[in-house]
């Protein structure tokens, strides 16, 4: 609940925090938020799923460069047996630095560097005998870098493709991939959607951005 309520008022700020994007610019000044799902590959666990939400913006700190982060968290609840439940929920933020050149008139090359923290908590309750409640904390944390290529395929439309790696940290050298695209109802307003890849884990995000 606070975070839709703190989600619901930086969207309803934003409009009123600068004038609305040119329809045929890319802005590197935008806030965002929506629903977020991970899926994961792995038959032993069953291929769990979560499911929950992610806020994210960016700043232009000059011409080519913008500073950016993000927050994310899906959850997933089972039980395990009558009486036996397992509560997971995986939280990731990333904050970090880009810089983007124009390769032609609606086309921008990216380059972008962040630290990432990773954080997995494990709740394991038993009904009736309290005494065997568990739980578990595990985090991550570690850097990433990136390239790719964003662009306006029309004024309504834009699209991005990414590859990144992770390494560093707790991150052992792990190659990730990214396609979004976003569909403006107004200079403003867009509908947002995204999928990322890192080996077993697979997200999809689908939000509302302000670009201002």
């Amino acid at each position: 609940m606070r975070t839709t309520f703190l989600l619901a008022s930086l969207l309803a700020a934003a409009p009123f925090a600068a004038s609305a994007a040119s329809a045929d610019q890319l802005s590197y000044n935008y806030i965002e938020g929506g629903y977020a799902r991970v899926d994961i590959d792995d038959s032993f666990l069953g291929d769990p799923k979560g499911d929950g939400g992610y806020l994210r913006g960016s700043f232009s700190l000059g011409p080519q460069v913008n500073v950016f982060a993000s927050y994310g968290s899906v959850s997933k609840g089972q039980r395990l047996d009558a009486t036996t439940r397992l509560d997971a929920d995986l939280k990731r933020g990333e904050i970090g630095v880009g810089y983007h050149m124009n390769m032609s008139e609606r086309v921008d090359f990216l380059a972008e560097i962040a630290y990432q923290r990773l954080e997995l908590d494990l709740a394991l309750s038993v009904q009736g005998n309290p005494s065997q409640n568990a739980n578990l904390s595990e985090d991550a944390k570690g850097g990433r870098v990136g390239v790719g290529v964003r662009g306006k395929p029309s004024a309504r439309t834009e699209a991005w493709l990414k590859a990144s790696y992770l390494d560093g940290g707790d991150f052992v050298g792990d190659f990730a991939g990214n396609l979004g695209g976003q569909i403006n109802f107004t200079p403003t307003w867009g509908l947002v959607g995204e999928v990322e890849i890192i080996e077993d884990f697979t997200t999809y995000q689908v939000g509302i951005r302000a670009s201002f």
